[in-house]
């Protein structure tokens, strides 16, 4: 029993180091998904479009051969895998529309209230009450069409199936070099940043494969707002026995457990610390506290939305399209079409909010 603990802390310390090392990335590299989809929509930019697809394509080569083994070391492994149907397409358009007003998707609000953003801390809160809210209306979203999921390389063969997707990834990025117009960073500090596009292709790959041997699944991130946001419930009085979704196994027993037994609230926790630190080494952690009436009120907006619609689609840029897709589950594709199309509305809708749309 102590050697099992003893191995179970060493695993949950590896993970908080992952999630420190994940914050650091994200926030020197700058890289999210939200501005670069306002970017593309607004102005046909594709650099970080381009930095996503090739960092799809090297995590789909580096899944594919230990998510074929389906286990590391007598431990086993599966990837980040979901059905689709109309409550999962609902959601991830809700929640392309929430990450314009909000500003940031799942790991770009982390990273940048860790950064010192206290307008995204306020996303962030919103995020976690919107989770905990779908989790109360979830049973009624999934009594609506949906099919098992769809794995490619279960189909067709890992080899096969993970070639041809990493291929087509690296095939489009090379095809959009030509409309890649956007000025290169010309020099760089590791400490202080910013780091270029490549370093975030390359790690974010090596950190996300790192999370499925450490946890046995890919990274993920929107399941732990939801459950912080029970557990704020809890504090208030509400009951979780009456709800269907609690009362399974795994959810009754993260509710009853401590966050520092839960995975994606270790990895979370490690980002926000690890973005923090990054903004000091920076010099550039300086909370600005005076928050804009109408900007407060899309950061509100849009975290709700997020947080609703990730618990619909399985989870947000991270959980269901950067592990998904890297996983070979169609789901992943899915929930990139349906968040874009969000995404164009709520780029049309964050000017009523007084947020500035690059030109």
């Amino acid at each position: 029993m102590t050697a099992c603990l003893a191995l179970a802390d060493g695993r949950r310390a590896a993970l908080l180091i992952v999630g420190l090392l994940l914050g650091v990335t994200l926030y020197h590299c700058s890289f999210g998904f939200s501005a670069a989809y306002r970017r593309l929509i607004l102005r046909g930019e594709v650099r970080a479009i381009r930095a996503q697809l090739l960092m799809l394509a090297v995590a789909t080569l580096a899944f594919a051969p230990l998510l074929a083994q389906g286990e590391f070391l007598g431990r086993p492994l599966s990837g980040a895998l979901a059905p689709f149907g109309v409550s999962m397409f609902f959601g991830a358009f809700l929640f392309g529309i929430g990450m314009q007003l909000g500003g940031g998707c799942g790991s770009g609000t982390l990273y940048a209230a860790g950064g010192g953003s206290p307008r995204m801390l306020v996303v962030l809160l919103a995020f976690c009450a919107g989770g905990f809210w779908a989790s109360l209306d979830l049973g009624a979203w999934q009594s609506l069409p949906e099919w098992a999921p769809v794995v490619l390389g279960e189909r067709f063969g890992w080899g096969p199936a993970a070639g041809a997707q990493a291929l087509l990834l690296m095939a489009v990025a090379w095809r959009l070099r030509r409309f890649d117009q956007a000025p290169r960073a010309q020099s760089f500090h590791w400490c202080r940043g910013p780091w270029p596009l490549l370093a975030g292709i390359l790690l974010l790959p090596l950190f996300n494969l790192a999370t499925l041997l450490l946890a046995g699944h890919p990274w993920t991130i929107t399941w732990a707002f939801t459950l912080w946001g029970a557990k704020a419930a809890q504090t208030l009085g509400w009951h979780p026995a009456a709800e269907s979704f609690w009362s399974a196994p795994f959810q009754r027993s993260a509710l009853e457990s401590s966050l520092l037994t839960d995975v994606t609230s270790i990895m979370n926790f490690g980002l926000l610390l690890g973005a923090a630190g990054a903004a000091m080494l920076a010099g550039r952690f300086a909370p600005v506290w005076r928050i804009k009436a109408r900007s407060l009120g899309a950061a509100v907006l849009g975290g709700l939305a997020m947080g609703y619609g990730a618990r619909l689609a399985y989870g947000c840029n991270i959980g269901a399209f950067f592990s998904g897709v890297a996983s070979t589950s169609l789901h992943g594709w899915i929930w990139i079409v349906a968040a874009l199309m969000g995404s164009f509305i709520g780029v049309r809708l964050r000017p009523l909010f007084g947020l500035a749309n690059e030109s």
